[in-house]
């Protein structure tokens, strides 16, 4: 099955973006993806021989970053679709909050400004449930795609942040100047999930704090999960439909869960790798005295505070998406994924 449709994907090698490729290809589309360094191509050709793809006419690579215009434009040129998946790396928190959000705002901004000089008809952009509901406190109604997330609350991290901001000035770029492009985003919460190798995403450092045992005491924080292979889905589908367009998307499984029940699943379903996860509780109190001198108290005690009855009914009424997999079967897959590759032992 051959798709003459070109599709660019910026970060090949990351968690999500190796996962739309592989459904790309298994779809027949021709893919051009970035890199921020070539050398890392092997690693994305491997993942993917390990998982079914054996030819790679359809697929090239093109070094370029976020932060450069450097070949941007040959990047798009003769694509149909740009799925803007990458983003920003950083490290560690910045002392200047603006490290981390104009590279972020900035480099949205150069995909857009490409992909309208070199006529791409859609740009999907890979936003952040942060930017939608880590402001939306009432919980009597379900979060939807209509909210968007205050950047002035107390305890929003940076990142949450930097991508609030981003997708906003990226939708004020469409309004403005975006002329005949076609724009959608897509807003995941907590993506966990099978890897395609030994690269995950920082969702799963969740996991790995609980079965390290360094979470000494389980703070009662609610939370929604939804699998790589959902989101990687959800771009697909938000790429194609003629009804996407001008739309955002908010990607999550049915329902909610919380890192105590998390904790009580892996000791459940894998008692020897998760012998080190406690079943002590943090009594919220502690939380809310912390958070009056601790910066990840404070982030901690927001996510208390946010409304976990998310909806996922626009995706499925517009998009006709179905999630395959439940929170549970998308954090065992996790887990099964950290085994595998030597994550945890």
């Amino acid at each position: 099955m051959e798709n003459k449709e070109t599709v660019l994907v910026t970060g090949g090698t990351g968690f999500v973006g190796m996962h739309i490729i592989l459904q790309l290809l298994q779809k027949g589309y021709h893919v051009k993806t970035t890199l921020r360094n070539l050398t890392t191509k092997e690693q994305l050709i491997g993942a993917l021989k390990s998982h079914g793809i054996t030819s790679f006419d359809q697929l090239s690579f093109i070094e370029a970053e976020l932060t450069r215009d450097d070949n941007w434009e040959v990047a798009m040129k003769g694509c149909t679709h740009v799925l803007s998946v990458a983003s920003p790396v950083f490290f560690n928190v910045p002392k200047d909050e603006n490290e981390a959000i104009r590279p972020a705002v900035e480099g949205i901004l150069r995909i857009l400004k490409f992909a309208k000089k070199e006529g791409v008809k859609r740009v999907v952009m890979t936003s952040n449930f942060g930017a939608v509901g880590f402001s939306q406190t009432d919980k009597s109604r379900q979060t939807i795609e209509a909210d968007w997330t205050d950047t002035n609350v107390r305890g929003l991290s940076v990142y949450e942040k930097s991508k609030t901001l981003a997708e906003r000035a990226a939708w004020n770029f469409m309004d403005r100047d975006g002329g005949t492009l076609e724009f959608a985003t897509i807003n995941p919460v907590a993506i966990l999930g099978p890897s395609l190798n030994a690269h995950i995403s920082g969702s799963f450092h969740l996991l790995q704090h609980l079965l390290d045992g360094s979470m000494k005491a389980i703070p009662n924080i609610p939370l929604n999960v939804v699998d790589v292979r959902d989101v990687a889905d959800l771009h697909i589908r938000a790429m194609t439909n003629p009804k996407a367009n001008g739309q955002r998307f908010i990607a999550t499984a049915d329902g909610q869960i919380s890192i105590p029940e998390i904790a009580a699943f892996l000791k459940k379903k894998m008692p020897d790798i998760a012998k080190n996860v406690s079943t002590k509780k943090l009594p919220d109190w502690i939380l809310y005295f912390t958070s009056l001198f601790n910066v990840r108290a404070k982030e901690a005690t927001m996510l208390l505070q946010v409304n976990r009855n998310v909806s996922n009914q626009k995706a499925k009424k517009i998009l006709d998406w179905t999630p395959i997999a439940t929170q549970e079967q998308t954090i065992l897959a996790s887990l099964e994924s950290m085994v595998k590759y030597g994550i945890v032992k």
